[in-house]
């Protein structure tokens, strides 16, 4: 075992040398730029064979991530914040074309007004971009994920481009003990990406991003949906496979944790799965029935997995580090649809918090815990409730 005390952005780094991709498109933003500029060392000094290439912008980061996967070639990049949105217009076009390329999300806030700390503002908006979406917990899982990510995204079954989320701040520059695994141990998990169907071939000449009218577009994308939502046995095998080889696993796309009796449960996406997971251990101590799930995926979004895991559950609260503005968080709005197909549907809650880097504390936890107590003992709480902030919600 070979264990190494670095940050998650460096824990990215690590994990995209050892899947071993062909080029690298970077252009720098905080708070992934750590990422990149270690990826750019590996190159530098020869134990990870790619090209690197700095582009003018993030627009053409993905733009040229978008050649290389064309031609059949592993391609990476990252980026945060603003840089995501500055690509938005490329991201359809690679999942369009079905180009299995990994790109890192540093989760930062949007301005205006001007932030760069962690919020998961920037992922909500490409929700519907057609790519994968998955959330991290640790730097452990962020290392592990970039492995992952390729096996996933490059499977002939799913052929989708696949974003790896994590908290801007909180996971990319905190240090923890993360275990490097052998590239003997991840060469035997994750072989060399074959040329797809869907590459440019001197040989086999195709087609490609091509105009499709009325006549056959919603097809294509009807196609794309069906693939997307099929993916989620592929995600589930995957990281069987990947807990039989490298000794840990993930739990496919939610974990459970303490839920089987409990009469209030939060769901929760990224860092702030670990210090919730504490709370319900203190909180069980004292004989609250409390629990957790770590919502891992939100595209594909499991939403039969939700429906079995709070069956039995009294009062859910969602934890949102965003807002759709004019309605209620993102994640609310996806879990409630897909539990209205419950005979019985628990009390549901949103718990918005953590905007622009806001800390969201134990306290916080245990209160929004209390409140769903007091919500499955029939005492009426806020639909929404604003966690750790100044002003009140007219």
């Amino acid at each position: 075992m070979n264990n190494k005390f670095i940050n998650g952005d460096d824990a990215v780094a690590e994990g995209v040398r050892l899947a071993r991709p062909h080029v690298i498109s970077a252009y720098p933003i905080t708070p992934q730029t750590i990422t990149v500029e270690r990826l750019s060392e590996f190159v530098e000094d020869k134990s990870l064979d790619s090209i690197y290439m700095h582009v003018e912008s993030e627009h053409s980061a993905l733009a040229c991530a978008i050649g290389v996967s064309s031609v059949g070639a592993r391609a990476f990049t990252a980026t945060s914040s603003q840089g995501l949105l500055y690509m938005a217009e490329n991201l359809p076009y690679a999942s369009g074309a079905r180009l299995p390329i990994v790109m890192m999300n540093a989760n930062r806030a949007l301005a205006t007004p001007w932030n760069i700390y962690g919020d998961q503002m920037d992922s909500m908006f490409l929700l519907n971009s057609g790519w994968i979406q998955v959330y991290v917990e640790d730097a452990q899982e962020a290392l592990d994920m970039m492995i992952q990510a390729y096996r996933i995204a490059e499977d002939k079954n799913v052929m989708t481009p696949m974003m790896v989320n994590l908290d801007g701040f909180v996971l990319t520059h905190t240090y923890e003990l993360v275990d490097i695994p052998s590239q003997e141990l991840v060469d035997s998990f994750l072989p060399p990406i074959t040329m797809p169907n869907n590459s440019m071939s001197i040989e086999n000449p195709k087609s490609l991003c091509i105009s499709a009218g009325n006549d056959f577009n919603m097809e294509f994308k009807i196609k794309q949906e069906n693939d997307m939502k099929n993916s989620i046995s592929t995600i589930e095998q995957i990281d069987k496979e990947f807990e039989k080889v490298f000794g840990r696993g993930y739990n496919g796309m939610l974990e459970e944790y303490m839920t089987k009796d409990a009469d209030a449960i939060l769901i929760t996406t990224g860092s702030i799965t670990g210090t919730t997971r504490i709370v319900v251990d203190n909180m069980r101590k004292i004989g609250k029935k409390v629990g957790l799930i770590k919502l891992r995926y939100l595209r594909p979004f499991p939403d039969e997995y939700i429906r079995k895991a709070v069956e039995n559950i009294k009062s859910v609260g969602i934890i949102d580090k965003n807002i759709s503005f004019g309605y209620e968080g993102t994640i609310f709005t996806n879990v409630n649809s897909a539990l209205v197909h419950l005979e019985k549907t628990p009390n549901m809650h949103n718990f918005i918090g953590g905007l622009g880097g806001r800390d969201i504390t134990k306290q916080n936890l245990e209160d929004a815990f209390n409140s769903l107590l007091l919500s499955a003992n029939g005492e009426k709480q806020d639909r929404i409730m604003y966690m750790n902030v100044r002003c009140q919600n007219d």
